[in-house]
């Protein structure tokens, strides 16, 4: 028996890339139907889907023209995370999407809660978490170790200050500010953190 060996989507992608329009064709088809119903799980709408659909290959065409592309294989997620994007730029346009606004009481890991995901959202939750990972890099030493102490090993600040060696004025204080810092560097990068 002889297996047909299917392309890969990063061998369509740099096909497509050196010229062969006809990859992004394929790439297309390949992924439609879940992009679309991921589209409309969101949307609820027919034509809006195809709309956001139709922008998401726009954006996608565009950004692999320019050379822009980098996800090292991962080019469903990818798609997936403009797709995201695109819907969430529709509900914004149409003011019917909650926005966040950066007071002290916002808590962007407050939006990284979801007990039953599917597949979909499940990708768009790991390029969150991936998110937040590369800021939570970014911050100055201190911060980081205060938030990484209080996020994800869940101690108290007054755990955290025995473990520091600071007060727990002094442990707040780097929390508040690591979570001042985070709000700018999202708005730097214009990363989106919102299922």
């Amino acid at each position: 028996m002889v297996q047909k060996k299917t392309i890969t989507d990063s061998t369509l992608v740099s096909d497509y890339i050196q010229g062969k329009e006809a990859a992004l064709g394929v790439l297309i088809k390949r992924h439609q139907q879940r992009l679309f119903s991921f589209i409309y799980s969101k949307v609820q709408d027919r034509d809006i889907t195809e709309d956001v659909f139709q922008d998401t290959f726009i954006k996608v065409i565009k950004t692999l023209k320019k050379g822009n592309y980098n996800e090292e294989g991962k080019f469903l997620p990818w798609v997936m995370r403009i797709a995201h994007n695109l819907v969430i730029d529709h509900f914004r346009k149409s003011n019917r999407m909650p926005t966040f606004k950066n007071t002290d009481e916002f808590d962007i890991f407050s939006v990284l809660g979801d007990g039953n995901l599917n597949a979909e959202k499940k990708i768009i939750q790991e390029q969150i978490y991936n998110d937040v990972r590369e800021l939570v890099k970014e911050l100055p030493e201190e911060q980081k170790e205060v938030l990484v102490m209080r996020m994800y090993k869940d101690m108290s600040f007054k755990e955290i200050s025995e473990n520091t060696g600071v007060s727990i004025n002094t442990a707040l204080g780097r929390m508040r500010y690591a979570l001042i810092n985070m709000r700018k560097l999202i708005e730097k990068h214009n990363i989106i953190l919102v299922n």
